[in-house]
């Protein structure tokens, strides 16, 4: 089994932000994390060593398999200088991110809903329970 991760870094005003993005077994999972400040390389190092066992990634896109090929080490780094030059995710990050987004909103109008309506409930029997007392004494 072949693990393949990217980290990429930029601004999104008025934070820097850190994009995971890893594939593995034809899945494609990404994550969202807010640096705050301008990252130093070693606070990157250090969210990479320290915390990327505790990062929640998205539910699992699926991905096309592509065969990996050895590649030239000069086209290795013209391809790592372009992908340094590039600003912003791709399509397939923000698509993730935003599904994320979307089944969390869900979850939380679902949760709150559900509180809302235990509220009434015990507001209710509240109500009955005094109307209640109130009869106990004729």
């Amino acid at each position: 089994m072949k693990i393949t991760s990217k980290l990429t870094v930029l601004f999104e005003e008025p934070f820097w932000v850190g994009i995971f993005e890893r594939t593995y077994d034809g899945r494609y999972e990404v994550s969202r994390i807010i640096f705050g400040p301008e990252p130093k390389d070693y606070e990157v190092y250090d969210v990479i060593l320290k915390k990327f066992n505790h990062i929640r990634f998205t539910n699992a896109i699926h991905a096309k398999n592509k065969k990996d090929k050895k590649i030239n080490p000069k086209r290795l780094q013209r391809k790592i200088r372009e992908e340094t030059k590039d600003k912003g995710i791709g399509t397939k990050a923000q698509l993730a991110i935003k599904l994320q987004h979307e089944e969390n909103k869900v979850a939380r109008k679902k949760k709150s809903k559900e509180k809302k309506e235990e509220e009434q409930r015990r507001k209710f029997e509240l109500r009955q329970q005094k109307k209640k007392e109130k009869h106990k004494g004729h």
